[in-house]
């Protein structure tokens, strides 16, 4: 949020000030998307569709020209927080952070036990990707990937807009999603742990699961990402099928193709409001019904939306 002013008329001024055009930068981070949605990866657009479930929405676009116009000087992420620095009409830059709790250590123990002891997540982590399913792996384990409140996103701009987003947190928040697409890696380090760490706490953990010794010359995960191929995939077979009695394969040739364990059913992706769509667009033009329109439309989802919203 901006900090307080003293007085009002100060405060006026100060904002009308800043209404101003953007002064042009050079070299600052220009959003790749020059139009249209931005976001391409599933983790990207999950991040956006998060905060547009907040009632963002409209408050994001302000900060969309921004981004792609490469207001942004500066982006860093580390563990809890993101710090920008973003070029508005004066001439100081404005200072910007974005702060998100990060997982203890103690959490991330227990997640990378989980994701070492099933062979598709350290195939796919080793691989160097983020596979859709980890996110519901992270809300199982007590650890959301993504907030699931507003108020746990701490936003901070020194600019004189009172909005919360402003634009300038809003273009933050864009160039923050480009940067999940370029390092899915980089949404982890947010939550407290970087690629490197949490490669090498995998590769640990499959070395003594499976008694395997690497060879002397095999490079770390901090030198690059290990091929898929070179994780044992026993390993989390072995944990799903502990505890089973050896059964003759003509007492169970019916029941081959049934799961050998409960599988869980798939959680909902996002629980949201039936009038989302509507607080984000806002209220049509008066020609075509204006607020009073809006407030139908508004019924007529409730009514007719799905029973369980």
């Amino acid at each position: 949020m901006s900090e307080p002013r003293a007085g009002v008329s100060e405060r006026s001024t100060d904002r009308f000030a800043d209404y101003g055009r953007p002064r042009r930068v050079d070299g600052g981070l220009r959003a790749r998307s020059a139009r249209g949605a931005i976001g391409q990866s599933w983790w990207s657009r999950r991040f956006l569709e998060v905060l547009e479930s907040f009632a963002l929405g409209t408050r994001l676009t302000r900060g969309r020209s921004y981004a792609r116009a490469g207001q942004v000087l500066t982006l860093d992420i580390t563990p809890g927080r993101v710090s920008a620095v973003v070029q508005g009409s004066r001439p100081q830059p404005y200072q910007v952070s974005i702060a998100l709790e990060p997982f203890p250590a103690a959490l991330w123990s227990r997640i990378e036990d989980e994701l070492a002891g099933q062979a598709f997540f350290s195939a796919r982590l080793l691989a160097g990707d983020l596979p859709d399913e980890l996110e519901e792996l992270f809300v199982a384990a007590g650890a959301p990937l993504f907030p699931a409140a507003v108020d746990e996103l701490n936003q901070r701009c020194n600019c004189p807009d009172f909005a919360v987003p402003c634009k300038h947190l809003a273009a933050t928040f864009y160039l923050l999603a480009e940067a999940f697409d370029a390092d899915p890696f980089e949404l982890l380090h947010w939550r407290g742990r970087s690629r490197a760490e949490l490669l090498d706490a995998l590769r640990a953990r499959r070395v003594a699961a499976t008694g395997a010794t690497p060879p002397a010359d095999e490079p770390s995960e901090r030198d690059g990402a290990v091929s898929a191929a070179d994780v044992v995939a026993p390993v989390g077979a072995a944990r799903a099928l502990t505890g089973l009695s050896a059964t003759p394969l003509a007492e169970a040739a019916d029941r081959f193709w049934s799961a050998p364990v409960p599988l869980p059913d798939r959680p909902p992706r996002l629980v949201t409001g039936t009038d989302l769509l509507l607080r984000q667009l806002g209220a049509p033009a008066p020609a075509i019904g204006g607020p009073g329109m809006l407030e139908r439309l508004r019924r007529a989802y409730r009514t007719f939306g799905p029973a369980d919203r």
